[in-house]
């Protein structure tokens, strides 16, 4: 049975650690010997990867500890080149999992195909033939991903917006269920193989076939609770849900508040081979929505407590991409044990979620710098025999 509780884990050399996470995670005789040789990615791979390659990029790859998600340990593997966002986030996870570990769940894998027009003579006539043409357009867009159809998935729904009348400028969007993949490559097909169809429905000159990097309708919200006792007192809690409100008010406070966040959700991205600017640029935008740059995540005081939570759109993918090319990806899979896109998704907030813990936690008691720069200065420290 895994667990994500480990005592004393970051005190043991690599082989120690290894030999815990080997039972601990229930991990295969394969996927240990390739964290014992070191991990990485073989040139030749690389080369199949990527454009122009001369030599492999490494990131050290650890393991944020304690997590606890809707009810099961999760092992969350974090590609980072800063040792306190691992540490910081398997401590938060540890306070929050005195309170019961993070809750979630999350939309299906909705995404979003745009096909765009310009100079179309009569915007609002045009709209509602397309909308009229609905299920025409739908099935075209399924014939032309049938291996998504057959795992089924596909095109369920389309919305046309009319974004300037005066130029004429009309966007038709599709919304694709994909399953288990990130999806982009997808929607690009959707995109592009029903656009003949709309260009002959609304007339003027074709624009954009591609998808939108904000999947609105693929939501994932995860929550969770921490005890006044376990983060150090009432006084801690109060200057936590204080710092809270502060990234509320002010879009200065609210993008350090953010990186944060993506300090740890991203770590376990580039872990798990997802496209993490994407996944940048829609928890950006998403904060954005409201005319106001704000919070990803929240912090409120409940009784004997405080209750965080977050909601963004995450697009992320267990299969295609990295995941079937890369074997590094490979490995922190079979340590994360995740089936599904939806699970992925959750457990990229909830470590999102308890590296921004950490960080207001940091900031309301000692200051940030503390625990950070004694981190920071291992790196400079030679190892032995080096």
């Amino acid at each position: 049975m895994t667990t994500s509780r480990i005592s004393g884990f970051y005190l043991r050399s690599v082989r120690e650690r290894l030999d815990d996470l080997a039972r601990a995670g229930d991990l295969d005789a394969e996927t240990v010997a390739f964290f014992r040789r070191g991990g990485g990615l073989e040139l030749p791979i690389a080369d199949r990867m990527s454009e122009n390659v001369i030599a492999t990029h490494g990131l050290p790859l650890s393991v944020a500890l304690n997590f606890v998600l809707n009810g099961r340990d999760v092992l969350i593997p974090m590609a980072v080149e800063e040792p306190s966002v691992v540490a910081a986030a398997s401590n938060a996870a540890r306070m929050i999992r005195e309170s019961g570990g993070f809750h979630g769940e999350a939309d299906p894998s909705i995404m979003t195909a745009q096909v765009q027009f310009d100079d179309v003579p009569d915007p609002a006539e045009a709209a509602a033939r397309v909308v009229a043409e609905r299920a025409r357009i739908l099935a075209l867009g399924d014939a032309s991903i049938p291996r998504l159809i057959a795992r089924d998935g596909g095109c369920r729904d389309l919305e046309v917006r009319v974004l300037d009348p005066q130029a004429g400028v009309l966007v038709c969007d599709l919304f694709v269920d994909v399953k288990d993949a990130m999806g982009a490559n997808i929607v690009d097909t959707v995109a592009e193989a029903v656009a003949p169809t709309l260009l002959s429905l609304v007339g003027g000159k074709m624009g954009l076939r591609i998808l939108s990097n904000l999947p609105l309708r693929r939501m994932s919200r995860v929550r969770c609770r921490v005890s006044d006792d376990a983060l150090g007192g009432p006084q801690v809690a109060d200057g936590i849900a204080r710092a809270s409100r502060f990234a509320e008010l002010d879009p200065l406070r609210a993008v350090t508040h953010n990186k944060g966040f993506m300090n740890g959700l991203d770590a376990a991205a580039v872990a798990l081979g997802q496209d993490w600017r994407s996944l940048e640029a829609a928890a950006h935008a998403y904060a954005s929505l409201g005319g106001k740059y704000a919070p990803m995540s929240t912090w409120r005081r409940v009784p004997g407590g405080l209750e965080g939570q977050v909601q963004l759109p995450l697009a992320v993918g267990v299969v295609g991409g990295a995941t079937g090319a890369h074997p590094g990806v490979q490995a922190a899979f079979k340590l994360l044990r995740v089936a599904t896109a939806q699970e992925l998704a959750l457990v990229l907030a909830s470590v999102g979620l308890a590296s921004n813990l950490a960080a207001l936690r940091a900031l309301a008691t000692d200051g940030i710098q503390k625990g950070h720069m004694r981190l920071h200065q291992r790196k400079f420290t030679t190892p032995e025999g080096a």
